[in-house]
C-alpha cells in the first residue's frame, strides 16, 4: 500500500498526521523568504517534520484511506501496519524510505529515526498558484566625491574681469542719500504698525478669554442640565483557539454531554465542538491558540489519560 499518498492528502488539512505504530508528520507555517546570494523568493510554506513519539493510532489516516477504498477499518488497519513493518525491516537494513512530496526517512549513527523532508510540493493552501522565482541583481550607479572635485576646483578660480572707467568729475544730487533715508523712515513705520497690531490682539484676546471664563463658570456652576457625554463601547479582540485535542466523537449528543461533564469534573477544559462531516459529535479535553502548546498537551495526555487522543485544527 502506499501510505505516502493518502498521508500527503491530509497534510494539506491537517497539521499533524499519525502513522499508527510508527510516528507522527507535523506541519508549521513558514513564512516568505529571500535568498541574497542568488536573489531567489520564495512564497509562505509548509515545513513537514516528523515525531516518532506520536506513534498511537488516532484514526484519522486509517478512517480517510477506508473512505477512499470503501474497505472495513478493520481490514484497511491490517494493510497499513503490514506497510509499517516493510518501513521499518527497509530501515533496519541500513536503506531509506522514501516517501514521495513528504521526504526521506533512515537511522541515523544512534539508531533514531532522521528526517529529510522534501521541498518539492506546497501544502500551504493559502499560496496555491505561488512559486519561487529569482529576479535579476539591481545596479546602482555611485558617484565618488574625487570624480566632482575637479568641476568645483575649476568653477572656484575663474575669474571675472573687472573694468574701471574714469568719470569726470562734477557736481551731482546726492540721490542715493535721499533713498536711504526714505527706506529707513519706511523700516520704522513698517515696525512701529506691527507694535500697534501686536498690543490691539493682545487685548482682543485678553477680552475673549475673559468671555470664556465666565461661560466656562456659569456652565459649571449655574446650569442645571448637565452635559451629556456619549457612551464609548470597546471592543476586546477574543483568542482564537483553533487546536484541539480530541477526546473522543460520539453519534448520539448527550453522550458527548456526558463525556463533557466528566472531563471537566476531572479538571479538563472540555468542551463540545460540534459535528464532523460523519455526523459526529467531537469532545475537546482542551484548545490551544498555538500548535505546540496543543502537541505538548496531547503528548502529556496520550501518556496519562488516553492513547486514543488526537490533534484536530480548525480554520
Amino acid at each position: 500500500m502506499r501510505l505516502d499518498t493518502y498521508i500527503s492528502d491530509l497534510l494539506y488539512r491537517y497539521e499533524c498526521v499519525t502513522v499508527p505504530n510508527f510516528g507522527a508528520f507535523l506541519t508549521q507555517r513558514k513564512g516568505a523568504q529571500v535568498h541574497h546570494t542568488t536573489n531567489a523568493f520564495y512564497p509562505p510554506s509548509k515545513v513537514v517534520s516528523f515525531n516518532a513519539q506520536l506513534s498511537s493510532n488516532d484514526g484519522l489516516l486509517v478512517k480517510y484511506i477506508a473512505d477512499i477504498t470503501g474497505e472495513e477499518y478493520e481490514n484497511t488497519l491490517q494493510k497499513v501496519l503490514a506497510t509499517v513493518a516493510e518501513w521499518k525491516q527497509t530501515l533496519q537494513n541500513a536503506a531509506i524510505v522514501s516517501l514521495e512530496n513528504i521526504g526521506d526517512l533512515s537511522f541515523n549513527v544512534e539508531g533514531n529515526i532522521q528526517f529529510e523532508p522534501s521541498y518539492h510540493l506546497n501544502y500551504l493552501t493559502a499560496s496555491f498558484g505561488l512559486s519561487s522565482f529569482v529576479s535579476s541583481e539591481i545596479s546602482r550607479v555611485i558617484t565618488k566625491p574625487e570624480e566632482v572635485a575637479p568641476v568645483i576646483a575649476q568653477e572656484e578660480t575663474a575669474v571675472i574681469p573687472l573694468v574701471v572707467t574714469e568719470e569726470r568729475s562734477r557736481f551731482r544730487f546726492p540721490w542715493k542719500y535721499a533713498a536711504a533715508a526714505v527706506v529707513v523712515f519706511s523700516i520704522v513705520g513698517v515696525f512701529g504698525l506691527r507694535e500697534y497690531q501686536s498690543q490691539q490682539q493682545i487685548v482682543e484676546q485678553s477680552k475673549a478669554q475673559e468671555s470664556i471664563n465666565a461661560y466656562i463658570q456659569q456652565a459649571t456652576f449655574f446650569n442645571s442640565n448637565p452635559v451629556e457625554l456619549p457612551s464609548i463601547t470597546l471592543q476586546v479582540a477574543k483568542e482564537v483557539k483553533n487546536y484541539h485535542v480530541v477526546a473522543g466523537a460520539f453519534r448520539i449528543e448527550e453522550n458527548a454531554h456526558t463525556k463533557v461533564a466528566q472531563l471537566q469534573a476531572n479538571g479538563f477544559e472540555a468542551e463540545l465542538l460540534g459535528q464532523n462531516k460523519y455526523g459526529l459529535h467531537q469532545v475537546s479535553y482542551a484548545s490551544f491558540a498555538s500548535r505546540n502548546e496543543a502537541t505538548n498537551a496531547l503528548i502529556k495526555i496520550k501518556k496519562t489519560e488516553a492513547p486514543e487522543a488526537w490533534l484536530l485544527v480548525t480554520e
